[in-house]
């Protein structure tokens, strides 16, 4: 009786992992392909903190898997750029090689979704190729974070060829989910291309991560300046203000190369952050100074429009260029001084919930891959 009890018991737990082995064989995929790390910006915390967070979602059916580039491209960003023009088509041409040995190996299934953290990936189209010539359907993901359809973009600015705007097109129609994390970045894609053309869609960026990482310090009387040193960004403005509110010290975050806890740490004890940007689809940096406590003030343009309250916003006449900011300097520094005299804390705490909650979460992404 004790040897069949055990033969039942010995054939129960290999049926068990027979159906393991078998759901694991036929188990769907979130393929994430990446953007190249930089250290210093929040590609080098999504690096890590994206796939984690899809994996803790807890998509059952599915095994979230990331395609990465080589380490060895050159670490420096091309100066003012997001990333190194060079270095950027070194790791995406070898994540198109990655992509193509996992159809010939068999590894890509229908069904599978691929999400690109960057929609500015030509391998999209070579993997949309591979996908309807071998028959295995999947969806596509990506995110949109700027392109030649903005004219105050390096690609907008710098290449003026008919192909680049052909190439966005093209990127956009092979794309099921084009998602843009403000309705301004949207409404300028769409009107570039035609509102029948392509698949867009709203999301926040998974970013939920952010909400741990600031502890508010003793304030210091510090005003910031988070973002890239780039033509749109009109960090002169900034300059030309540290010289007339000479009671405040202005920082320039990129004249110091800080590391990431540096950044943190000098944003943490900052009182304002200040943007004079004509470029924004987004704004990460302001959102981070929320979180940090520091008060963000945006001019009322962009994306800021949608995203502050009147209270963080000053009229975007004032800087829409810098002989604008030369009429209204004295507006301007009034509203400094105005916004940085009546700061008690609390609506910055009320700010930052509600960024989070519309603009620095991933939850419509989230939706439509958990409803395939």
């Amino acid at each position: 009786m004790l040897r069949i009890v055990c033969i039942v018991q010995v054939y129960k737990i290999c049926k068990k992992l027979h159906l393991m082995i078998i759901n694991t064989i036929h188990m769907n995929n979130i393929w994430i392909v990446d953007l190249e790390a930089v250290e210093s910006r929040y590609t080098g915390q999504w690096k890590h903190h994206f796939p984690d967070l899809m994996r803790k979602l807890g998509f059952g059916e599915y095994n979230v898997q990331v395609i990465e580039g080589p380490t060895d491209i050159p670490e420096a960003t091309t100066p003012g750029a997001f990333l190194n023009f060079g270095g950027t088509n070194i790791y995406k041409s070898a994540q198109m090689v990655k992509i193509g040995r996992l159809f010939c190996d068999g590894e890509v299934k229908e069904g599978d979704h691929f999400i690109y953290t960057d929609a500015w990936n030509p391998s999209i189209i070579q993997l949309k190729y591979m996908s309807q010539l071998l028959e295995i359907p999947i969806k596509i993901h990506g995110l949109w974070h700027a392109g030649n359809y903005d004219p105050n973009d390096f690609l907008g600015r710098l290449i003026k060829d008919k192909w680049v705007k052909t190439f966005e097109l093209s990127l956009a129609q092979t794309i099921d989910y084009n998602w843009f994390a403000s309705d301004d970045h949207l409404k300028m894609f769409r009107e570039n291309f035609g509102y029948d053309d392509v698949q867009c869609f709203r999301t926040g960026w998974p970013m939920e991560y952010l909400k741990t990482m600031f502890t508010p310090k003793k304030k210091e009387d510090i005003i910031l300046f988070p973002h890239r040193i780039a033509p749109e960004k009109q960090v002169e403005i900034f300059r030309d203000l540290a010289k007339e509110l000479p009671e405040y010290k202005f920082v320039v975050c990129q004249d110091d190369q800080l590391s990431k806890d540096q950044y943190h740490d000098l944003l943490e004890r900052s009182k304002m952050v200040f943007s004079a940007n004509v470029q924004e689809t987004l704004g990460i940096s302001c959102y981070e100074g929320a979180l940090a406590g520091a008060i963000p003030m945006v001019p009322d343009r962009l994306s800021y429009t949608e995203m502050y309250d009147s209270e963080f916003k000053y009229p975007s006449e004032w800087t829409e260029d810098y002989d604008t900011y030369l009429e209204h300097k004295d507006e301007l520094m009034a509203k400094i001084r105005q916004i940085l005299g009546k700061n008690d804390g609390s609506h910055i705490d009320k700010l930052a919930t509600e960024l989070g909650a519309n603009f620095f979460n991933g939850g419509a992404l989230y939706e439509i891959i958990g409803n395939q």
